[in-house]
């Protein structure tokens, strides 16, 4: 759901929930090492984050498919199975193809909901039979025009090792079957990024190289009333998604702050991002950043919240007394009949499962392909590698022994959103300990990379194969989730020790301080922080002075 659509219904009281995801894209020339890299917050109140799989597989002629609803699980229908499909974990394949998405929603009247095919069927079904990203544009759009399309308006990124665009869709409404679209190659040298609103303007209308669309994009915008005015000076951001404060404050912002950490000069641009000037100068589709992005680079931009920026969390009443930089659902709030509004960063709590998708050519495709991955804000978990061969689901990140209503310590979902719902309400006080655990695990994951890669390529080497080196990355992929989970239930025991009934125990090195005769010593109370028991004196005045002299 659009969160133009979300703002309106928080108003009226009539949705509670909606997703509202992030993506970041970093071209081949402008990383660190020449990957491709995609990233993935599904950020959705309420879901259940976890790894999916669909096996390779041979189909007979003839065959169908069941197709269910992503968000719902509702059968929908069924459609043609063709003859091969491919490797898909999470969200890559087999031959490194990632296929992301955002929801913009867009003009409402045009959802059909006769469409057989909604966002998340078409980003599956697309990874399962695709190669390439322009191969995936192919088969999505035609999908779409053969099936019909379910949902709301989207942005969808899709990258190989070579190329990364963004794609925009949206329906033609409950008359007419199928969809317009645009899709844009992003420049090898640049970095791009699409969080909820339609972010393609003006397009090349004759560079088939890095440019495709529907033949019917701009004339149904005209017989829509959408657009009038000539070919070259078609937006399709503006005649099917037009902007509002909320696609901007909540969706551009986020866009704007990942532009600003990667490039100079960005203020300009925040009359339009702040969503207080809808007339002002939009931001370009993507830029070419001021220095070349590491995944681990990109991996932090992902834990974003708007730090050192006018959008930063840390100056108002809402971070609590230990400074926390999240806020609770939903995204608007009133007081006296006036609406107000919380900020929406890139990192939130309400993500389900987030990843860093690295794609690089110059290696064999079942090693070149790792989907750094994680259940819960990015800014709360360590990322673990997934290699794009890998064949199961590591048992932490599945959904068999646990779902968004049963708990179970196996489970990374739930005991990663354990530790971090410990942690949100004495934020400034806790996090500093996770944050030593997640930044320890993935120096260690980034430190072993290139020995675990170069022993996967000698076993395909040798005399079993490729088979072999697939068989070792899905053991090491599930070996180091299994230990990122170990780690995670050590920490939730350490902090409920160190941080219990709002005290802190005394370490020294690692080990907590006793009394020559072994108990603890007496903990550390600090309270509140200075600058909210100042606050609480300014509110309260005298009421909590003690009196002189008693």
């Amino acid at each position: 759901m659009s969160l133009r659509i979300l703002l309106a219904a928080v108003l009226t009281g009539l949705y509670s929930g909606a997703e509202a995801c992030t993506n970041l894209i970093v071209g081949k020339g402008a990383s660190a090492d020449g990957s491709v890299i995609v990233t993935y917050n599904a950020d959705d109140y309420g879901s259940f984050g976890f790894l999916c799989h669909y096996p390779a597989a041979r189909h007979k002629k003839g065959e169908t498919r069941s197709v269910y609803d992503w968000e719902t699980n509702n059968y929908r229908g069924e459609i043609e199975e063709v003859a091969e499909t491919y490797n898909v974990i999470g969200n890559m394949n087999e031959h490194q193809l990632t296929v992301v998405e955002t929801t913009f929603g867009g003009r409402e009247e045009l959802v059909d909901s006769t469409g057989l095919l909604d966002y998340g069927s078409l980003i599956y079904i697309a990874l399962q039979r695709s190669r390439t990203a322009r191969e995936a544009i192919g088969v999505i759009t035609e999908l779409v025009k053969k099936y019909g399309y379910a949902s709301e308006g989207e942005s969808f990124t899709l990258a190989d090792s070579n190329e990364a665009w963004i794609m925009e869709m949206i329906g033609k409404g409950p008359d007419e079957k199928g969809a317009v679209w645009v899709a844009v190659r992003i420049p090898d040298d640049c970095v791009s990024a699409h969080a909820n609103h339609s972010r393609i303007r003006r397009f090349p209308l004759k560079d088939k190289d890095n440019c495709l669309y529907s033949p019917d994009v701009i004339s149904f915008a005209r017989k829509k009333g959408y657009f009038k005015g000539k070919d070259a000076d078609f937006s399709f951001s503006e005649a099917y998604a037009p902007a509002d404060f909320s696609a901007l404050r909540f969706c551009e912002a986020r866009v704007w702050s990942f532009f600003n950490r990667c490039s100079r000069g960005m203020e300009k641009y925040l009359p339009y991002a702040s969503g207080t000037d809808p007339k002002a100068e939009p931001m370009p589709l993507y830029i070419v950043p001021s220095s070349k992005l590491s995944v681990q680079d990109v991996k932090n931009m992902m834990r974003d919240h708007y730090e050192g920026t006018p959008f930063a969390l840390d100056n108002d009443p809402g971070q609590g007394p230990y400074e926390a930089p999240y806020r609770p659902t939903p995204l608007t709030w009133e007081v006296d009949g006036k609406n107000y509004f919380n900020e929406r960063p890139i990192s939130t709590q309400q993500t389900a499962f987030t990843l860093v998708a690295q794609m690089r050519s110059w290696l064999p495709a079942y090693v070149g392909g790792v989907l750094w991955f994680g259940c819960d804000d990015p800014n709360m978990i360590a990322y673990t590698p997934v290699y794009c061969c890998t064949d199961r689901v590591p048992e932490c990140y599945s959904n068999q022994l646990a779902d968004a209503c049963t708990f179970s310590f196996k489970n990374a979902f739930w005991v990663c959103n354990w530790v971090s719902n410990m942690i949100y309400p004495r934020y400034n006080q806790l996090f500093g300990d996770l944050a030593a655990v997640r930044n320890r695990l993935e120096n260690d994951y980034g430190s072993l990379q290139e020995k675990v890669e170069k022993e996967a390529v000698a076993l395909a080497a040798g005399s079993k194969g490729e088979p072999e080196a697939r068989k070792y990355l899905t053991a090491y992929t599930d070996r180091v989730a299994q230990g990122m989970l170990d780690q995670w239930m050590e920490l939730a025991k350490y902090l409920i020790v160190k941080y219990n009934d709002q005290a802190i125990k005394r370490e020294k090195d690692g080990v907590y301080e006793r009394t020559e005769g072994g108990f603890v010593k007496p903990v550390i109370r600090p309270g509140f922080p200075e600058r909210y028991r100042r606050q609480i004196v300014k509110e309260t005045g005298d009421r909590f002075l003690v009196p002189q002299g008693k």
